[in-house]
């Protein structure tokens, strides 16, 4: 696993020679994309199931990221799912999510670890219940740490949520509006639609405007954490004619005010790196304890592998699954890697088969990408894309397509 990952990371961004400006920030991302990202999925699992149309027929391909959504996805009861990513790290995270579901002894311990995500018992539960049922590289990446750190497995101890390089991310910007404006988490205490919009207005929209957060904003790298590779980043600039402040302002102002803010686990997330734990509302559905028992029996219909999704369709028999979920990868792939995603996903997916993912900005690559023949062969629903694309809670995303392989 540790030889594969970079690799397959390597294989997926980059596009360009070394010697050009576009291939040396590629080699900075694959650097830095190598490593603990995602310590959850920012993809919103309700839109995705309305999308997707899930039922006990179902078989799903996903990528695995943070793995909530994989077990969201089981709350709906399908026939199968496939997960699988090019980052050993995210495969080693979502293994020990699926792990301590199996092995802790009840849905209390199950919501300790990954709700709270801060508790003391959490590693001697770790100790206790999972580590035995791991495998070895899995155990072995969270036993060890970088030098002179703790193991990786105290995370869970001190809010996991914390930590990853999305985790750090948050953080450094929560620091940054402290200085200029106020702790995001204020957002979190106003529940009344005009206050919190009076708040916004006040204290955080200007805070995009400060010439510092502007010229980060300019910077690549200051995306990589959000696992945002060079080639997505351009799109966003496109997007916003090189305004990203503008842009980010825009989604967080989407994120805060057009949802409820006591059911926006994203929300949460991005204001204070937790979930709601006192209510328990605005939480994934898999840490509810109403889908416990049903999540738990459903981890026998999932499969979990370290390859990339189009190595991984290569293998799979012709029309063996009906749906796909890309989550951003369109915006990671040039042409020629999208088409022969789709070819294979024409090959494996049955009539029917409903493909989503997201990009960074509103067009779909899909179209001007692929020949002429084999996108005859799918569908796009527009109308129900830009309609779920506003439903979207996690807001951070400029599009949201959904295809559909005709029969």
């Amino acid at each position: 696993m540790t030889v594969e990952s970079p690799s397959l990371i390597k294989h997926a961004v980059e596009h360009h020679s070394a010697a050009s400006k576009k291939g040396l920030l590629e080699r900075l991302f694959t650097y830095w994309f190598d490593g603990f990202v995602y310590n959850q999925i920012w993809e919103d699992p309700r839109v995705d199931m309305e999308a997707l149309r899930l039922d006990s027929n179902s078989r799903i391909m996903t990528i695995a990221s943070g793995g909530c959504n994989i077990l969201n996805y089981l709350t709906a009861g399908p026939a199968a799912i496939h997960a699988v990513d090019l980052n050993q790290y995210h495969v080693h995270f979502t293994t020990l999510k699926f792990t301590a579901l199996r092995c802790l002894p009840n849905h209390e311990a199950f919501f300790d670890f990954y709700g709270y995500a801060n508790k003391r018992e959490n590693v001697a539960n770790y100790y206790k219940y999972i580590r035995e049922n791991l495998p070895e590289a899995t155990r072995e990446y969270w036993e060890t740490g970088g030098i002179g750190s703790a193991p990786r497995i105290h995370y869970f101890e001190n809010n996991i949520y914390n930590y990853g390089a999305m985790g750090k991310f948050i953080g450094f910007v929560h620091r940054l509006c402290i200085w200029f404006a106020e702790h995001p988490r204020e957002m979190l205490k106003v529940t009344d639609l005009d206050k919190r919009t009076a708040l916004f207005n006040e204290k955080f929209s200007p805070f995009f405007d400060r010439w510092l957060v502007k010229t980060l904003g300019r910077m690549p790298f200051m995306f990589y954490s959000l696992g945002i590779p060079p080639q997505q980043f351009e799109c966003m600039k496109r997007e916003c004619n090189g305004q990203l402040n503008e842009l980010c302002r825009d989604r967080i102002h989407r994120m805060a005010l057009q949802f409820p803010i006591d059911d926006n686990y994203f929300a949460w997330q991005a204001f204070d790196r937790r979930y709601d734990t006192e209510n328990r509302v605005a939480i994934p559905d898999y840490l509810k304890e109403e889908n416990y028992a049903a999540v738990k029996t459903g981890l026998d219909k999932v499969t979990l592998d370290l390859i990339s999704t189009t190595n991984f369709l290569k293998k799979q028999p012709d029309d063996s699954m009906n749906r796909f979920i890309l989550l951003d990868s369109m915006d990671w792939m040039d042409a020629a890697d999208i088409t022969e995603l789709w070819s294979e996903i024409a090959r494996v997916g049955q009539p029917g088969s409903r493909v989503i993912f997201r990009t960074a900005a509103w067009d779909s690559p899909i179209e001007p990408s692929l020949p002429a023949d084999l996108m005859a062969r799918f569908h796009y629903y527009e109308e129900d894309s830009k309609r779920l694309f506003q439903q979207d809670r996690s807001a951070i995303y400029g599009g949201f397509h959904i295809y559909e392989l005709k029969g």
